[in-house]
């Protein structure tokens, strides 16, 4: 349908500010025949986007995910799932992983692209992108796979009291925050209480940046985190939000991923549709 402007659009993001959703509809795929899941070790984040770039050439449309996460994340989650049969699958530590996971209706087309990316990815003309690697042999290895990555969030919420960040940046730029979060934090003196990881989607370049205050809610660390580190991804030429919204905590943000002129269209677009602000208020904008 492209008769004019598409108005239900406007809800994408919105937060519940425009209207109320009272229909719709859901198209849903058929679920896939084949699927693979390979989780691999990295030296550093320049062989992690190595690797994602030789999984975009070599598995193509089978392509289904692409996750990271840096070795901090990897200790929470096994921390917090001791004893119940999720254990790193390599038998050395690494400082990054990267799982990726394929979805098709060929399993024997599937394998051979999957036998290629894996030639690829580990010879590397004698400068391999991985420094290990397994292939879930089945179900439940590829399940305890993904709880590595999938687990992050509830371990370090868990481990203490967490600030949570959810941002876009240019994939070059995406494990630099990470580090210059942990900077910020050792010269401050709080490196040992307020412990950071990094995590994400690459395919996306949305980063997850977790910072967990072992000692509970401290406001200095809150204080060193904002607005710094909303600062730096806008320089950076990334967003604020990636996908989890600006809500009621960011509002007084947004104008670092977006121009006064957007802004000011959506408060009017906001006037118009909801003009007593009774949608949802105080979240988006200001």
């Amino acid at each position: 349908d492209n008769t004019g402007y598409g108005l239900p659009q406007l809800f994408i993001g919105s937060e519940g500010t425009l209207g109320v959703i009272t229909k719709l509809t859901i198209l849903c795929p058929p679920r896939p025949k084949a699927i693979n899941i390979a989780f691999f070790a990295c030296s550093d984040f320049e062989n992690v986007q190595r690797t994602f770039a030789l999984a975009r050439q070599n598995l193509g449309e089978v392509l289904s995910a692409v996750e990271f996460c840096d070795r901090a994340a990897i200790d929470f989650v096994l921390k917090r799932e001791a004893g119940t049969g999720v254990r790193d699958p390599l038998e050395e530590t690494h400082p990054f992983y990267v799982l990726i996971e394929t979805s098709g209706s060929d399993g024997d087309h599937d394998a051979a692209k999957l036998h290629r990316f894996l030639e690829a990815v580990m010879s590397g003309d004698g400068d391999p992108a991985v420094r290990d690697g397994v292939v879930a042999a089945d179900e439940t290895q590829a399940r305890a796979i993904w709880r590595l990555r999938e687990g992050v969030s509830d371990a370090m919420t868990t481990a203490g009291y967490v600030y949570k960040y959810d941002v876009s940046l240019p994939l070059p730029r995406m494990y630099e925050l990470v580090e210059d979060t942990r900077a910020r934090l050792r010269d401050a003196g709080v490196e040992e209480s307020a412990k950071t990881a990094g995590y994400g989607h690459l395919g996306d370049a949305n980063l997850h940046l977790n910072v967990t205050s072992l000692t509970g809610r401290d406001d200095k660390v809150l204080d060193l985190l904002e607005p710094w580190l909303f600062e730096w991804v806008a320089k950076a030429s990334g967003s604020i939000s990636a996908e989890h919204g600006i809500g009621q905590c960011k509002p007084h943000f947004l104008h670092l991923s977006k121009a006064d002129s957007a802004v000011d269209l959506m408060k009017t677009l906001k006037a118009t549709l909801d003009p007593q602000g009774i949608l949802n208020p105080y979240k988006v904008l200001v």
